[in-house]
C-alpha cells in the first residue's frame, strides 16, 4: 500500500472554458494553464505520481512541451492511471478537496466522479469535496481556484 498527496492551483482568466474534475462547467471565466488547467484532475494525478515515487505532474507532462498544449486532463489522468498499473498498483481511494469561492461546485460533483471514470478510476472510489475560502486569499478574491488529493494505492 501506498499514499500520494497532490496539490494544484490555476489562476482564473477571460476566454477560458471552466474544467474541473473533467466537467465544462458554466462560468464567466476559466482556468489559465498549458493544458485545460483542471485543477482537481492535476491534484489526483500529482497524488498518484506522488504514491509511486515518480516526481510530480511537470515531470511527465511539461508545460514546455506542445504535445500538452489544451489537453484534456482527464487524458493525461488516464495515461496516469495506466502507469500506476504498469508499475503493479491500482487506485484503491482518492480523497480531493477543491477550493473555489464561485461557482457552487456541490451540482457537478456526481458529475466529475463519472468524468473521472472514464480515466480508469471507478467512481465509487472517488471523494470530492468543495469548499470556499470565505474570502479570503487568492481563492477567496476569486483570483483562481485549488485543489487538494490524496491517493491510495494497493498492489495489484
Amino acid at each position: 500500500m501506498r499514499t500520494g498527496i497532490g496539490y494544484d492551483s490555476h489562476r482564473l482568466a477571460e476566454g477560458r472554458r471552466l474544467i474541473i474534475g473533467g466537467v465544462d462547467i458554466p462560468f464567466e471565466r476559466g482556468l489559465l494553464g498549458h493544458s485545460d488547467g483542471d485543477v482537481l484532475c492535476h491534484a489526483i494525478i500529482d497524488s498518484i505520481i506522488g504514491a509511486l515515487g515518480l516526481g510530480d505532474i511537470g515531470r511527465h507532462f511539461p508545460d514546455t512541451e506542445p504535445e500538452w498544449k489544451n489537453a484534456s486532463s482527464v487524458d493525461m489522468l488516464r495515461q496516469v492511471v495506466d502507469l500506476a498499473h504498469a508499475e503493479g498498483f491500482e487506485v484503491s481511494w482518492i480523497d480531493s478537496t477543491v477550493l473555489a469561492e464561485r461557482p457552487r461546485l456541490a451540482p457537478h460533483i456526481d458529475s466529475m466522479k463519472e468524468a473521472i471514470s472514464r480515466a480508469g478510476i471507478p467512481s465509487g472510489t472517488v471523494n470530492i469535496k468543495a469548499k470556499t475560502d470565505e474570502g479570503m486569499g487568492f481563492v477567496g478574491k476569486g483570483e483562481g481556484m485549488a485543489a487538494y488529493a490524496v491517493c491510495l494505492l494497493n498492489k495489484l
